[in-house]
């Protein structure tokens, strides 16, 4: 996988403690290649190329600076992480997500309060798009969430889900679609940018990486965005740019608000010098 530096892993994560996380780890075993190569809270760890696979008891959203932890025990640096979960959502429809995390205000599911973990856009949306191709006839949703919950770490991490009920969890091509989605990557490289706009799906910006070169990293979505004053705002726009690898475009979806809020938004991006764009600022893929 490219981005990988010699030595290093990209983790990827289960938790015992998540049926669909054991369920994702399971599908990824299937394939072939992993090589027992140390072990974490009495569990092995198995290498496989560049990623190291690796099962936690606790829950995930509480497991900080767990990519340390695993780099001591195995012996090995860590580059990413990615986070093999479960999604519950009240609507229960069948859903699988890719999501950064961090908090933008209150840590109430883990992490640590208005703080953000890195991110890294182009692995998460590569991601999106490999497993909008890979979960085809499945009859799940693929979607971003928007930036939240714990832990917090200081790699590159996102989250990747089977959801949106208990009764998708165990789903074994939902679990195979993501391994396949993890293990053979399609890594494509694109400006970078962070959100603004839209719910906690983030339909637009999921909508957006199937047709425009872009890379998405942190999202702030409107229930965030739209309570929060001037200087508030423009400290989390700051903070998700920084944490988004350096990004500096910010992609509002205007629709999902007023002419006037949307203007308003412009403005206040414009004046941190970044560059506020839309659909028509991109290139095609």
């Amino acid at each position: 996988m490219r981005g990988v530096m010699a030595g290093s892993m990209r983790l990827l994560l289960c938790s015992a403690s998540d049926a669909a996380s054991v369920n994702i780890r399971d599908a990824l075993m299937e394939m072939e290649g992993w090589v027992e190569e140390g072990a974490l809270q009495g569990q092995p760890c198995y290498r496989r190329g560049g990623d190291l696979l690796a099962t936690i008891q606790e829950v995930h959203l509480f497991a900080d600076d767990v990519d340390v932890a695993v780099s001591s025990a195995c012996g090995v640096p860590i580059d990413k992480v990615v986070f093999l979960s479960r999604h519950k959502a009240a609507s229960g429809i069948p859903t699988l997500t890719v999501h950064p995390i961090g908090n933008f205000s209150k840590a109430d599911l883990g992490g640590r309060p208005s703080t953000l973990v890195k991110a890294s856009p182009d692995m998460m949306t590569s991601a999106l798009r490999d497993l909008t191709r890979n979960a085809q006839g499945l009859g799940f949703q693929v979607s971003f969430e928007v930036t939240h919950h714990g832990p917090y770490l200081e790699s590159p991490t996102m989250y990747i889900e089977i959801g949106s009920s208990e009764a998708y969890w165990g789903n074994k091509d939902a679990a195979r679609a993501i391994a396949a989605t993890l293990l053979r990557p399609n890594l494509v490289e694109a400006p970078k940018a962070i959100g603004i706009g839209g719910g906690h799906y983030a339909p637009r910006f999921s909508e957006v990486v199937a047709t425009k070169r872009i890379s998405f990293g942190h999202m702030i979505p409107n229930h965030f965005a739209d309570h929060a004053d001037d200087d508030t705002l423009r400290a989390a726009v700051a903070m998700a740019l920084e944490k988004s690898d350096g990004a500096k475009l910010v992609y509002i979806h205007k629709k999902s608000m007023s002419r006037a809020r949307a203007t308003h938004l412009r403005h206040l991006v414009e004046s941190m010098s970044a560059r506020a764009i839309d659909s028509s600022d991109l290139e095609g893929i």
